[in-house]
């Protein structure tokens, strides 16, 4: 059996579309629907009018997806987690909060659906800033979760003030100083470009600072040729595949969040034979939960 071509009459069968994270396998971003960061599968979760929606990507991933299509059926095909998410509870945002009464709260979208129902609005790396900008006034309280780096580098673009607590991407977190100057070493004529979840002391020494969409954008519109890459590794596959002639290099070849590797064909395949694999939440927590995802989607 050729299981691309059955994926693909399963699909059509059953009216689902597939989105799939810049960071999955790449068998499984060369099957996507649409491929994109948290913001574009979040925007294309809440406009598909397919009946099953699969989603190639973590768990709070599905959820959003969930969140924005309550009546469509999604599917994780593998039950797999975010380390920065399940780093903050519902429990533990409600205790935050009960200590800054006055304080609204801007959730990154790399949190649990019970977070997001907590929240006032969500935001994602690719409209941190800008909705840190303009979704508050100066007057503001602002508690921002749960990661510290992205929170930090929002505050240094924005000049705001956040309470803040101790989240973290361990891939992202991982990388370093000492891979930055080896990397420059290896390719001194090659632009560095980081995710805002990598620690200050990256970011300082990069070129440019992006979500994963937007370094599809700088290096598509960039005349230079060669590029370190300073966030997961999948995103590599996607930056040949779209701009043939230039050369990508890994800030850190053990940049692999193995979560995101989870995912297989097979798994797809029985994704969409079996149905299984469908994400539930409480009716009241998507009613809460939409409200913060809507607020982030009138900031595109």
């Amino acid at each position: 059996m050729n299981i691309v071509a059955e994926i693909q009459r399963l699909k059509k069968e059953k009216n689902a579309v597939i989105l799939v994270h810049n960071y999955q396998l790449p068998q499984i971003q060369d099957i996507a629907d649409f491929l994109g960061d948290s913001l574009g599968l979040s925007i294309k979760a809440a406009e598909t009018e397919a009946d099953v929606i699969v989603f190639c990507g973590v768990r709070f991933m599905a959820e959003t997806a969930k969140i924005l299509s309550p009546n469509k059926l999604v599917i994780l095909p593998e039950d797999a987690g975010c380390p920065m998410a399940d780093m903050l509870t519902g429990l533990e945002l409600e205790k935050i909060k009960a200590e800054h009464p006055k304080a609204k709260v801007l959730c990154y979208v790399n949190t649990s659906a019970e977070v997001k129902a907590l929240s006032d609005i969500c935001c994602t790396s690719a409209n941190s800033v800008k909705i840190a900008r303009e979704a508050f006034s100066e007057d503001d309280e602002v508690i921002f979760v749960p990661d510290r780096n992205l929170a930090f580098y929002t505050q240094r673009e924005t000049g705001r003030k956040f309470i803040t607590t101790d989240g973290y991407c361990p891939i992202h977190a991982d990388l370093t100083k000492e891979d930055v100057v080896r990397a420059r070493e290896d390719h001194p004529k090659a632009d560095l470009i980081v995710h805002p979840e990598c620690s200050p002391s990256v970011i300082d020494l990069a070129d440019g600072v992006y979500s994963t969409s937007g370094m599809l954008n700088y290096v598509r519109d960039c005349s230079k040729k060669d590029f370190i890459i300073g966030t997961e590794i999948g995103i590599i596959y996607r930056l040949e595949q779209d701009n043939p002639g230039k050369n990508f290099y890994p800030l850190s070849e053990s940049a692999i969040c193995h979560d995101m590797k989870k995912i297989t064909l097979e798994k797809v395949l029985t994704a969409l034979e079996e149905g299984k694999g469908g994400v539930e939440l409480a009716s009241d927590v998507i009613t809460k939960a939409r409200g913060s995802i809507d607020r982030m989607l009138e900031y595109r």
